[in-house]
């Protein structure tokens, strides 16, 4: 297979598996449709905030409706405290969830009257939205861009190895330069200025998005230790098929989690389903 072929066909299944692990990931808004008035509308409901800002919830609704966004604690035994949505312009209405510190959590549900009728939205299944401290773009640019560069090595690696092309040796060596950088160097950076702590992975906790970078990491020094006076390129092939199941699992699936009663961070499950 020629050379160009086979980097298509791996920048392809890096974007699939990129746009596949954002669309499924559970800080992903929720997208809805709903009915007022005999007419569709469709609103994003965000599962994402800033710790340093009340965070804007917006519905596509006409001015004259009445809605209520209903919010409290996740995991905590207290009554919904209740927010009107108002009207920003003559389809738009927006309320606002307050500010809570990094790696806390609020559930959420929407009510609206529809004339005589109340309608409620995720009320028996909120909609639950984690904090974070800002990221630096100095940081999480590079973060990003280097963490796909590793993604797309890796796959082009695997597809090399599959068919024998002697370059898969040199991609090992890229391969895991690129996940030490942005998953080990980098990626620590990032989780400690948006949850305070560097490493929340194994052993130190249960950190999904940690434990898939050193998973990844490990596999490739395995392929570039055995190939190093080898030429072993089922090692590379299979380093390749774990690194892209492992990075297709949602980001921040089991993540940091503020526990309101003892106020410490631990790691905690997100709700990953996501409806479209």
């Amino acid at each position: 297979m020629k050379k160009y072929l086979i980097f298509f066909l791996a920048l392809l299944i890096t974007l699939t598996a990129a746009i596949f692990q954002r669309l499924t990931g559970p800080t992903h808004p929720m997208r809805f449709n709903y009915t007022i008035d005999n007419i569709e509308y469709k609103s994003k409901l965000i599962r994402s905030g800033d710790s340093d800002k009340d965070t804007r919830i917006t519905l596509n609704l006409p001015i004259n409706a009445i809605a209520t966004l209903y919010y409290k604690k996740y995991k905590v035994n207290e009554d919904f405290t209740a927010l009107p949505f108002l009207a920003v312009d003559e389809y738009k209405q927006e309320a606002y969830l307050p500010k809570m510190p990094a790696a806390a959590k609020l559930e959420y549900y929407i009510e609206i009257l529809d004339g005589i009728d109340t309608k409620h939205f995720f009320k028996e299944n909120p909609i639950i939205i984690r904090y974070k401290n800002p990221v630096p773009a100095w940081a999480l640019i590079p973060h990003i861009l280097i963490m796909f560069l590793a993604m797309l090595f890796s796959n082009l690696t695997g597809l090399q190895a599959a068919f024998n092309m002697p370059s898969f040796k040199r991609n090992i060596t890229i391969s895991l330069a690129l996940l030490f950088l942005g998953g080990l160097i980098l990626g620590p950076i990032i989780q400690k200025y948006a949850f305070g702590a560097y490493w929340t992975g194994f052993p130190l906790g249960y950190d999904l998005t940690d434990n898939k970078t050193l998973i990844a990491f490990a596999v490739w020094l395995i392929a570039y230790l055995i190939n190093r006076k080898s030429n072993r390129p089922a090692i590379a092939i299979f380093a390749s098929i774990v690194t892209i199941i492992v990075f297709s699992i949602p980001h921040s699936l089991l993540g940091s989690e503020l526990d309101y009663e003892s106020g410490k961070v631990v790691t905690g499950f997100i709700n990953s389903i996501i409806l479209f």
